[in-house]
């Protein structure tokens, strides 16, 4: 957490506060010889002796929660001091809604630190109210697509309370932003699997909504990813429609890898289930891998040609 200039000059240490007097603060330990000493401020020395003073004490006080709050304040990813806060606000029975106000200011500042919503996580548990979280996270989310913690914080949330009403209407609104949006995919998928599961009407139905957002951006990796996620227990060639849409992109000259690839594990579920003329369906084969690694995915040119030696050495009639 950030503080001014002005604010560090106001500071007062805890050694000089009178109603300190009674505590002996603990100095850290770093051993006789410490190969690297972290030079410590004298701000962050003072409170960190105090609380590890407090912590062997066992004090469960109104000013051992507030010393909580400046070790917080010095180093938000401290798991001891929000563990040993987590024990002073049961003992001390604390509103849980002030201190989900005191974290929702922290989380704002450090959106990326595990502890602040483990956290948060806790006091939901504690309080049973999850009435502000999915909008919570939903604001994080807008402000960083990416931010694993909220969407695991909102998956559990959506699990634990069982509010999966209206998830997909978000996702879609999210998709609908960036079609590039591989958190926003997966939680479609995390969703369906919890609810409907894929069943052969949903597999149909999320198969014909990936290939409009494919439409979309053709080379966006994470609507094809879905693809494979969907029909993993299916096979690539189960849908007709999704093959036929395959091949029709592949006919209007669509250079994606992403594309290509698909097509290529196509070809290989054909092959091993013998649904297809081996010398004509290996022909294509090598084309693809010939153009995904020298064309469209260089970056992974060994790959392919591995998986052209792989397909040749298994499939190719002699």
């Amino acid at each position: 957490m950030s503080s001014s200039s002005d604010e560090d000059e106001s500071y007062k240490m805890y050694k000089d506060r009178p109603e300190w007097n009674d505590v002996k603060s603990v100095p850290q330990d770093d051993g006789p010889a410490p190969v690297v000493q972290i030079a410590y401020s004298e701000k962050f020395k003072d409170v960190f002796d105090y609380f590890r003073a407090v912590m062997a004490m066992n004090e469960k006080s109104e000013r051992a929660l507030e010393l909580t709050g400046s070790a917080i304040e010095l180093n938000p990813a401290n798991y001891t001091v929000w563990h040993y806060r987590r024990e002073v606000l049961k003992a001390l029975k604390k509103d849980i809604a002030v201190e989900m106000k005191f974290l929702s200011q922290i989380i704002m500042e450090q959106q990326k630190n595990y502890q602040v919503w483990h956290h948060r996580r806790a006091l939901v548990e504690w309080s049973q109210d999850f009435s502000e979280e999915l909008d919570f996270t939903a604001d994080i989310i807008s402000r960083d697509q990416k931010n694993y913690h909220a969407w695991q914080h909102r998956q559990w949330v959506i699990q634990e309370f069982e509010q999966w009403d209206g998830e997909l209407d978000f996702i879609d609104k999210l998709l609908e932003q960036d079609v590039r949006n591989n958190s926003a995919w997966n939680e479609r998928y995390f969703v369906i699997e919890h609810t409907t599961g894929f069943t052969d009407e949903v597999v149909k139905r999320e198969i014909e909504y990936a290939i409009k957002k494919i439409n979309l951006a053709t080379k966006n990796e994470s609507a094809w990813s879905y693809l494979r996620g969907v029909l993993q227990d299916k096979g690539l060639t189960w849908s007709k429609s999704l093959c036929d849409q395959i091949h029709s992109w592949r006919g209007e000259g669509l250079r994606s890898p992403h594309l290509a690839a698909f097509l290529l594990d196509m070809f290989d579920e054909d092959l091993e289930k013998k649904k297809c003329d081996v010398n004509k369906t290996m022909d294509k084969v090598r084309s693809l891998c010939k153009e995904l690694a020298e064309d469209t995915d260089t970056v992974r040119r060994k790959y392919w040609n591995f998986v052209l030696q792989r397909m040749t050495k298994e499939y190719e009639v002699k």
